[in-house]
């Protein structure tokens, strides 16, 4: 069962990866070209960090249920992974003139620390 838990795990992280890349540039992209500004963009960047909150869950499923032994800095980067997206969220309202900013660099600042996450662990 582990096996099969950190194979997904491993492969999630390009999920999680992809994702939140995409949605950064979406997101960046509809700051500036207002026909991006549809509602289908919030639900993908729901999905992407609904991502990120699975891969933070495997991996703690890894952590205390298999016992696997991994770098530090790796459970580093996935907590500061889930509290991005915890400052994304309570920033949502305040910063809304230009929340296309704060969802797009918001994005590309958590696929860097799944980026991150991947290349420590190696």
């Amino acid at each position: 069962m582990g096996a099969r838990i950190l194979g997904l795990h491993e492969w999630w992280a390009w999920v999680t990866i992809v994702a939140n890349g995409l949605t950064g540039a979406w997101c960046l992209a509809a700051h500036w070209w207002a026909p991006l500004r549809v509602r289908a963009l919030w639900w993908f960047v729901i999905a992407a960090e609904v991502a990120v909150v699975v891969q933070v869950a495997l991996g703690v499923q890894l952590l205390a249920g298999q016992g696997l032994q991994v770098p530090q800095f790796h459970v580093f980067y996935g907590f500061v992974a889930i509290v991005a997206i915890a400052i994304l969220y309570g920033y949502r309202s305040q910063l809304l003139a230009w929340q296309y900013l704060l969802y797009g660099f918001g994005g590309l600042f958590v696929m860097g620390l799944a980026i991150r996450a991947m290349t420590v662990n190696h």
